[in-house]
């Protein structure tokens, strides 16, 4: 059975941040009288923004009212979305547009999922002009569906939209360990964690991945 969707993480996947996402967590806790470290943030990276915010939130012993999340999560989208539209150092990681172009070129649709809103998406595909270039097909937001990471809705509307019925002709990539409990989780065929964002290879190794790169170049040959 041919692979016909292949869905990529964003940050730390398909587009490098140098960390910024941790700092703007921590600068949107900082805001609110709380520090945390940028450490602590690592495990929530890959969750749909407002439920991270929730987990700190109970970690820190803190009652997660909706109000405080939703202020919380309005300071780091506001700081997202300027840095992806603004920061100098923002850009693909090296050999995401090339390993799309390859798998295009083999008839797969490339899909994005992040747990990003799609406000923060939407700054970021639109200044790379991924789907001008014909490198993306689609992409959606984790507050376009019920529950982000680790459920499967995410990949499931991206199926829909493209006309895939069995998971068995997805893959899914991704830098964190929801990333792949998510790929694994809607049964995807392949699900291939990457060393170039929060996770490092260990780490990654705990969630048995079926693969893990070190560099997006060497997705192709998977697909061999």
């Amino acid at each position: 059975m041919s692979i016909r969707l292949a869905v990529f993480d964003i940050a730390g996947t398909t587009v490098t941040d140098k960390n910024f996402v941790a700092i703007a967590f921590k600068n949107a806790f900082a805001a609110h009288g709380m520090e945390i470290t940028e450490e602590e943030t690592i495990p929530l990276m890959g969750y749909h923004k407002p439920l991270a915010i929730q987990m700190m939130l109970e970690k820190l012993e803190i009652d997660p009212d909706t109000e405080l999340i939703e202020e919380i999560h309005a300071d780091f989208e506001s700081e997202m979305i300027d840095f992806y539209e603004y920061a100098p150092e923002v850009m693909p990681m090296p050999g995401a547009e090339e390993a799309f172009l390859a798998l295009k070129e083999k008839g797969i649709r490339i899909a994005l999922n992040t747990g990003f809103s799609r406000e923060i998406a939407d700054a970021i595909v639109n200044r790379f002009e991924w789907k001008e270039k014909g490198l993306v097909d689609d992409y959606i937001g984790s507050n376009e569906v019920e529950k982000g990471r680790p459920y499967v809705y995410m990949i499931s509307e991206l199926m829909k939209r493209a006309g895939v019925s069995d998971a068995r002709e997805v893959i899914k990539i991704g830098d964190t360990a929801v990333d792949i409990e998510e790929g694994k989780n809607a049964g995807c065929k392949y699900v291939i964690g990457v060393t170039t964002g929060a996770f490092a290879q260990a780490e990654l190794e705990e969630q048995n991945p079926t693969h893990i790169l070190h560099h997006l170049s060497e997705l192709p040959a998977i697909l061999q």
